[in-house]
């Protein structure tokens, strides 16, 4: 029994040790974070964070340790230092909050930055707000959702309702699947730039994120080699978003195939968000459930039906997926509102085509003016975005972004996407106010540049 309170003593003083190495560790992440930002670079240094890993290799081979055990718990020590460090990134979100409080002191904001249809949704949905009240929708109900909806999207998706599971967006459905499949220490790959929600669900989780970074000359497409590069036992996940935002980029059938190869010899899981299916151009491919089991894919009537602020979206997946998922549903929810899920079932049959002539439209519009301006980009094959950058040099367009809110207009920042602070992305809304806006933009950046 002494040996074993011995033992118990040491452990406690070992532990209590680690504390205070953690706490001297991130003041010193805080302290290279404030330099980086002062210096205009980026939070995570990827071949830093390589060139340690394996000096940690080396370290456990030489004690004796499971190498698997410590790269996981470098992977939270990592971790850490990027939640210190990412404190004053600007995003789309950050962008979006301070255009809104100046439109509360009373000044016109011509939106650029956030990611939704300046449209309204279909008349159906009006109607069927009507309805819920006499239909007796407004219950607690099943957390995987409504059976007659479920039903419903299982058809359109050529599956069963058990591989069906209503959720408040796309985003829940991201973050439900990253936190439920993946455990702390676990790595998932990202292809930048990238929607920032990817790497903050897994920061929140626990989950170290490895980047692979696309550029305007390879035309944001990326290689399996970089893929392969990054995959280690600890990786469990690969995230697909096309067509992409921000860049719009759709991706090839080829390289969908490579991908999915590549995963099927890891045994990772495909996390494919395709909230953008019906604002595709050059023509979707559509990643099936079918055609590998450890595939999730979230899509929602956001973007299509032009209702974002309903919060109701959908996953595709393995019924012990979507069983795993829906628990934690459950513990968060309860379930979906019964009465936006009877919206969803009533507008499902509405053909989303005008609203995709319609995106597509405006984002010629804003091709066009982009050209004029001299932006540089690869247009886009579809989502509702264009990422860009000037053609002048030391071009910040974080502190851009800044100065163009002054003069009423709000764009997104590249580096809320990734390691891109010479871009930014410009939603395509309402013609008038495109052109208005872009007018603004050519100003300002002539003003400040020329």
């Amino acid at each position: 029994m002494s040996d074993i309170e011995e033992h118990r003593k040491k452990i406690e003083e070992i532990t209590l040790e680690m504390i205070k190495l953690l706490k001297t560790r991130t003041d010193i992440a805080k302290q290279i974070g404030d330099a980086k930002a002062s210096l205009g670079m980026t939070v995570t240094d990827e071949e830093r964070e390589d060139a340690l890993r394996t000096q940690v290799a080396k370290l456990c081979k030489e004690i004796d340790l499971d190498q698997s055990t410590a790269s996981k718990f470098l992977n939270l020590l990592l971790n850490e230092s990027v939640k210190v460090q990412s404190d004053n990134k600007q995003t789309h979100l950050s962008m979006f909050l301070k255009a809104k409080a100046l439109e509360e002191e009373g000044k016109k904001i011509i939106h650029l930055e956030v990611g939704e249809p300046d449209f309204k949704p279909p008349e159906e949905v009006k109607n069927a707000l009507a309805e819920v009240y006499d239909k007796g929708y407004g219950k607690y109900g099943h957390a995987k959702g409504i059976p007659e909806l479920r039903k419903a999207l299982a058809v359109k998706e050529n599956c069963s309702e058990e591989n069906i599971m209503v959720c408040p967006g796309a985003r829940f459905g991201v973050y439900l699947a990253i936190t439920t499949l993946l455990n702390p220490g676990d790595e998932i790959i990202v292809i930048e730039p990238a929607w920032p929600a990817y790497k903050d669900c897994a920061l929140n989780a626990g989950i170290k994120v490895r980047t692979i970074k696309t550029t305007l000359e390879t035309k944001w497409e990326p290689s399996v080699e970089q893929i392969n590069n990054v995959i280690n036992e600890n990786t469990k996940m690969i995230v697909l978003n096309y067509p992409n935002n921000p860049t719009g980029k759709m991706i090839s059938e080829n390289l969908l195939d490579n991908i999915m190869q590549t995963a099927k010899e890891h045994d990772l899981y495909v996390l494919s968000d395709e909230i953008y299916q019906d604002y595709t151009f050059m023509g979707l491919i559509d990643m099936k459930m079918e055609d590998y089991k450890k595939s999730i894919i979230t899509k929602s009537f956001s973007k299509s039906y032009a209702m974002t602020g309903y919060r109701i979206g959908w996953v595709v997946a393995e019924p012990s997926i979507i069983d795993k998922m829906s628990k934690l549903q459950t513990l968060s929810l309860t379930n979906v509102s019964e009465p936006i899920q009877y919206v969803a079932l009533k507008v499902w049959d509405v053909d989303p085509f005008e609203n995709e002539r319609k995106i597509k439209s405006r984002l010629e519009v804003l091709v066009k003016n982009a050209k004029d301006i001299g932006l540089e980009f690869i247009e886009p094959d579809g989502a509702m975005y264009l990422f860009a950058k000037t053609k002048y040099k030391d071009f910040d367009a974080t502190k851009f972004s800044e100065k163009l809110l002054e003069h009423g207009v709000a764009i997104a920042p590249g580096e809320g996407f990734g390691d891109y602070k010479e871009f930014f992305r410009i939603t395509a809304i309402d013609e008038t106010r495109l052109i208005e806006g872009m007018k603004i933009l050519d100003t300002v950046l002539k003003e400040s540049y020329e």
